[in-house]
């Protein structure tokens, strides 16, 4: 449903008796900030297309938000090659494990309305997920230190289609535990799945369902949306791979409805910074939730993890205190970090493996640029 935003376009409408008017003030507000930035643009711009010629990079797209209002967003090269369909600001694009801050922004929702406990043993709200040696908490599944293991073997080429997030726990719900928990940090998107399953027991709604209503379309994402391999999808893109020859090729099909909350959104660099500027300041969470997400944990000697809930905790020697994530998925690679201390947030996706994406170096540039 889109009647809030037309409900305020026709308020807005009535008020200056021109629904053109409304629209041009919005258009005149965003070239209004992307004139303020329009040499730290430039240079963006060319890094990105030098990026792109250098790493063979069909798609790319970047957007900046500063204090709250997203002062550049652009796409560039194709989404579709074989096609010719140029990427837009509106091409959706898979984001990996960008999609575990989704997923602890809904964790932080209901922790703060008292439906869920993040120190109780997961069984409380997924009581089908087998008992282990040792008992496994929501906090340590946010942080990685659940002691669930990560992916193996080809299980990311999965193209086995799960009817409910609970099917999707088959994948792994039987093996056991790879150290005991809080002993030692071990990347997991199987353990932010199996959080996933938790969000659905606390909230006694489908996860997909909770996260829509309460995450996304309070923050005006209309652009993310779980990626559904049967569906049509509006301004979708292809994804890509390239061969040991260095030929483009088509990324193998996959179905990641096993993985929403680990990694199966597609989004728009667009809405992912709306994401991370409604986090930088209390409004949409508490400032309790947002220690909560962006406090790095600790194992059980006491060693921070440098990864709070759903975050990576981190100090730019220019840029101040850093909170970002990235997400490789199968012909695609994304990054979203943020800058709380200069209000700068950065989100970038691609439709191939990219090492200018992934690694976040490229978004690390992109907000030097920006802070100048």
């Amino acid at each position: 449903m889109r009647l809030r935003p037309l409900i305020a376009f026709v308020a807005y409408a009535l008020i200056t008796g021109s629904p053109v008017e409304a629209s041009q003030q919005v258009a005149s507000q965003k070239t209004s900030a992307s004139a303020r930035h329009a040499g730290a643009i430039a240079r963006a711009r060319a890094l990105v297309r030098d990026s792109m010629a250098g790493g063979k990079v069909p798609g790319m797209s970047v957007a900046v938000a500063i204090d709250g209002k997203v002062v550049w967003s652009e796409g560039f090269g194709l989404a579709d090659v074989e096609n010719g369909v140029r990427v837009t600001p509106s091409t959706k694009l898979r984001i990996g494990s960008v999609s575990k801050p989704i997923t602890t922004a809904a964790v932080a929702l209901l922790v703060q309305s008292g439906k869920l406990d993040l120190d109780a043993r997961v069984q409380e709200y997924v009581p089908s997920f087998p008992v282990k040696a040792h008992p496994v908490t929501p906090r340590q599944l946010a942080g990685h230190l659940g002691g669930i293991r990560h992916y193996a073997g080809d299980e990311m080429l999965s193209m086995q289609p799960y009817r409910t997030v609970t099917d999707g726990l088959a994948m792994f719900r039987d093996d056991s535990l790879i150290f005991p928990p809080g002993t030692r940090y071990s990347y997991s998107s199987h353990g932010f799945n199996l959080l996933s399953a938790v969000v659905e027991g606390a909230s006694g709604e489908p996860f997909l369902g909770f996260v829509r209503r309460n995450v996304l379309h309070p923050l005006g994402m209309r652009s993310t949306i779980a990626e559904h391999p049967d569906s049509v999808i509006e301004h979708r893109a292809r994804y890509y791979v390239r061969a040991t020859n260095g030929s483009l090729l088509n990324a193998p099909y996959v179905d990641n409805s096993y993985k929403w909350a680990g990694g199966g959104f597609i989004s728009t660099p667009e809405d992912l910074v709306r994401l991370g500027s409604a986090l930088l300041q209390p409004g949409f969470l508490k400032e309790e939730s947002r220690s909560l997400l962006f406090t790095s944990q600790r194992t059980a000697d006491g060693k921070e993890t440098g990864y709070g809930i759903g975050w990576r905790v981190n100090t730019d020697s220019l840029l101040g205190r850093t909170l970002s994530h990235g997400g490789g998925s199968v012909g695609a690679n994304a990054y979203l970090v943020m800058y709380s201390e200069r209000r700068i947030v950065v989100a970038m996706l691609a439709n191939t493996n990219s090492s200018f994406v992934g690694s976040g170096g490229g978004a690390r540039q992109v907000a030097r640029l920006f802070a100048r």
